[in-house]
């Protein structure tokens, strides 16, 4: 295996201005460092984490912690989070991913273990983690849950304004039987959507029909459940909104089950705009809620955290956006 000394030799430099010039040490010139990391590139130099930690006294490991892994958080969802990172996250880091329920005792979370972490929450459970995470003092950053501590770094988007706008949309297209399937109990993102909802309705003065709020778990199967609930009420809605886009697929091979034809008979409204929701049949309109934007930005402000660990705690919001699809048609 190729080290240090080896580099040193052939570059005729020490081995301590090589450790240098490899970790970008401003001190080394530039003519120096360049020369150095063509050498080490020449020898398929692999660097040692590992004895680099020691060094260094850090892990080079950042946490990414889910509300769930196994509860609530779809395939898609944790793709696009993970997509996100990787587009900041350079190979000096390894990236963990753990569910928070899971963790038997929260000392195991040290600055040991992990230089950073990236919290993705979407329940109020999580609180008692992330005050852990900042009695320890590890930098971190909350995403996509809103909190109410201006002490801690958090990038949210406005699931509820985003709802609102999509059935602003539909109630515009003369819909005025319209349903919700929730998402899964004690999620904040399950109560922002159901507020969003909520205030249209409101705003448009129609009724909020108790037959028309149903339970989902963000589960495709529990889609499909729900919207077959809907479809046999003796006055079923004309609009559909499915509180993520996996639950609207279930919602939507529920009406094929029942031959209920889309848009014609019934519309249907999603959020995230996952991969898939363009190509069902008909495309789903949806609620982009850019999870990969998210945890990107998440990404930058917490390595500028590890950088700059005196910088101001700020709440950063990313835009969701109405994708108009062919899923939704006009009251006729």
């Amino acid at each position: 295996m190729i080290t240090i000394k080896d580099i040193a030799r052939v570059a005729g430099v020490s081995h301590t201005t090589v450790s240098r010039a490899l970790n970008g040490n401003p001190l080394i010139k530039k003519e120096t460092r360049d020369r150095i990391e063509r050498i080490a590139a020449e020898l398929n130099y692999i660097p040692n984490y590992s004895a680099k930690s020691l060094v260094m006294k850090k892990s080079y490991t950042i946490g990414l912690f889910f509300s769930s892994i196994d509860q609530g958080t779809s395939a898609s969802f944790l793709v696009d989070a993970i997509k996100g990172i990787h587009q900041v996250l350079d190979e000096n880091y390894s990236l963990t991913v753990h569910g928070i329920d899971s963790i038997r005792h929260y000392d195991a979370i040290t600055p040991r273990r992990f230089d950073g972490v990236l919290v993705m929450s979407q329940s109020e459970a999580d609180n008692a983690f992330i005050y852990h995470l900042k009695q320890t003092g590890i930098p971190f950053v909350v995403l996509n849950r809103q909190l109410d501590d201006p002490g801690i770094l958090n990038v949210v988007a406005n699931d509820r304004e985003g709802v609102r706008e999509a059935l602003d949309y539909g109630i515009g297209l003369g819909h005025r039987k319209i349903a919700i399937i929730e998402g899964k109990a004690g999620f904040k993102s399950t109560t922002e959507r159901k507020q969003g909802f909520m205030d249209s309705l409101i705003a448009h003065r129609l009724p909020l029909v108790p037959d028309y709020f149903t339970a989902g778990d963000y589960g495709v199967e529990s889609g499909y459940n729900a919207m077959m609930s809907l479809l046999s009420l003796s006055d079923p809605p004309t609009l559909v909104f499915c509180s993520n886009d996996d639950m609207a697929i279930g919602a939507l091979n529920a009406c094929y089950a029942r031959g209920v034809a889309l848009p014609g008979q019934l519309s249907l409204i999603g959020f995230d705009d996952i991969l898939f929701s363009q190509y069902t049949y008909p495309p789903l309109t949806t609620i982009r809620k850019p999870i990969a934007d998210i945890s990107k930005l998440g990404t930058t402000k917490l390595i500028e955290r590890l950088e700059q660990p005196d910088s101001a705690p700020e709440q950063l919001f990313v835009q969701t956006e109405l994708i108009v699809r062919q899923s939704v048609a006009a009251v006729t």
